[in-house]
């Protein structure tokens, strides 16, 4: 392995810490929103719009960034992303209105999208070609890390300090990586040819993706399909997203090079990663709502409960980067075995009850991440390896585009299971609830004499009981379901471990990029 230099250390820590402002600030104001509410004199729908403005702005310049890096030079776009993102941290923690925290968020987006996949690209253009799977792990402990470090963030400076804190806290951080840009990136010597840009799929992309995310994000509380204004962006989407496509192939300049995924491996890879996407999110979505929901933890208390598993993760990335550098095993070996563990991962958790403790969380949170570590690391290389030099900034806008977008899926779907099967959960049960049933007239009785010891009237204590009893009815109902969405999202895994054969099945044209890859990463 050639050795890393100060350099390059520097180049990591810069790319690195850009690439956590915007991971980060995915998850971390989502623990805080009950506090902006309270502060800023808001609705919950109104203060949704903060996490949903800045998704939609992300996810967009996400997809832009290929072009915007090549059309003004990375190191110009990569140090105004972080200029603009810090200023927008700026003006969001000092915001006095939901209105004014709403644009800013937005605008916050917009600097967030494009430090992404253009760190990545300069971290694979820094490190030579046989160097790549280290290069994709440094960058994957951000990747991975990042997401689960935002909600015990922010609940800690919520709890201490204010919500405002949670946006200032990105100040010195982006102060820090804006100075170490403008000294130590450079310019890539190799360039992707651009034309002028194309307002018209400017226009397409922003309806696509800016009305995709609002479905996904708002189409639970709006019950989908049954809002007309989630009908109609659904609609416009799908429409746009159709202009769009049949615009970027016949264009001679695209801004998103969708012929990229004409190669067969890139396309494969970025299909995978579309599933560890989903894997990913769900995942650090929906334990953090069962132990605040269920098990009454605090923001802090969970995040706490998530940190070990985020540094298995991290300590897994160099670990899987030395034994591809060493050419031990397959690429595919190491993904199907991290989604075998995230198979085993949702199987431990699947069983949870009211009675579980921090401890039952330990060890399948550990396994998930070493999960992870195995599969970012090897599926990145394959997907990323497989192109030239000049097609790296967009081939990433496209695999991370594709990968926040699963993200924004696998919540939703996570979302509406629970909602659909807690109330299949909550019928079933309440059907074994009866007035002539022994057990629950011995219950009633229990919760009727409890109630009256505290004071409450015979026809006061019978009220409260039965609420007592809907309430005990619906968290058993809520356990069952919890259960249940990981047993999906465990066949869902089970389901995808076969298709890694895919790779396999190419025949010649596959076996020259793994034979390209084992050379590289062989010492």
């Amino acid at each position: 392995m050639a050795k890393i230099t100060l350099d390059k250390w520097i180049i990591i820590i810069t790319v690195v810490s850009a690439s956590l402002l915007q991971l980060i600030d995915t998850s971390i104001v989502n623990v805080t929103l009950t506090q902006m509410m309270g502060n800023l004199g808001a609705s919950l729908s109104d203060i949704s719009w903060v996490v949903t403005g800045y998704t939609a702005a992300n996810v967009v310049m996400i997809t832009l960034s290929g072009w915007m890096s090549a059309k003004l030079g990375r190191k110009t776009y990569f140090t105004a992303s972080i200029i603009l993102f810090t200023v927008a941290s700026i003006f969001c923690g000092t915001s006095t209105s939901v209105e004014q925290l709403i644009v800013f968020r937005i605008i916050q987006g917009i600097g967030g999208g494009g430090l992404l996949s253009t760190a990545q690209a300069i971290l694979i253009d820094t490190f030579p070609r046989e160097d790549i799977g280290m290069a994709n792990a440094i960058f994957g402990m951000g990747v991975i890390v990042g997401p689960s470090i935002g909600p015990s963030l922010g609940g800690y400076l919520t709890d201490h300090l204010s919500w405002h804190w949670v946006f200032f806290v990105n100040i010195p951080v982006g102060i820090f990586a804006t100075i170490l840009s403008v000294l130590y990136i450079k310019e890539s010597k190799h360039k992707m040819k651009t034309g002028n840009m194309d307002w018209l799929a400017l226009a397409l992309l922003i309806i696509t993706i800016g009305a995709l995310q609002i479905v996904l994000e708002k189409g639970v509380e709006e019950d989908w399909f049954e809002s007309r204004y989630i009908t109609l962006l659904a609609i416009s989407s799908i429409l746009a997203g159709i202009i769009f496509v049949w615009r970027q192939l016949t264009v001679e300049h695209p801004i998103i090079n969708l012929r990229l995924l004409k190669n067969y491996s890139f396309a494969l890879g970025t299909f995978f990663g579309f599933i560890q996407g989903i894997g990913l999110y769900a995942s650090v979505f929906i334990i953090p709502v069962f132990c605040q929901s269920m098990l009454g933890y605090t923001a802090q208390q969970t995040g706490w409960l998530m940190m070990p598993g985020s540094l298995a993760a991290g300590a897994m990335m160099p670990f899987v980067g030395m034994i591809m550098k060493g050419n031990k095993v397959s690429p595919v070996v190491l993904a199907g075995i991290g989604f075998s563990l995230f198979v085993l991962f949702v199987w431990m958790l699947s069983g949870m009850n009211l009675n579980t403790n921090v401890n039952a969380f330990f060890w399948p949170l550990i396994i998930r991440g070493i999960g992870m570590g195995l599969l970012f690391i090897p599926l990145t290389t394959i997907t990323v390896y497989a192109l030239d030099n000049r097609d790296i900034p967009q081939g990433t806008a496209l695999s991370n585009m594709v990968r926040q977008i699963a993200g924004s899926i696998g919540i939703a779907m996570m979302t509406t299971l629970l909602s659909t099967r807690a109330v299949f959960h909550y019928n079933r049960l309440s059907d074994n609830i009866s007035a002539f049933s022994q057990s629950t007239f011995e219950r009633m009785n229990a919760y009727t004499g409890l109630f009256m010891s505290k004071g409450d009237n015979i026809l006061s204590a019978q009220a409260k009981s039965v609420a007592a009893m809907q309430g005990a009815v619906y968290k058993q109902a809520m356990v069952l379901t919890y259960n249940d969405v990981f047993l999906i999202v465990g066949i869902f895994f089970v389901l995808c471990i076969p298709l890694l054969l895919l790779f396999r099945l190419k025949g010649k044209n596959m076996e020259r990029v793994e034979h390209k890859v084992e050379m590289h990463l062989a010492d």
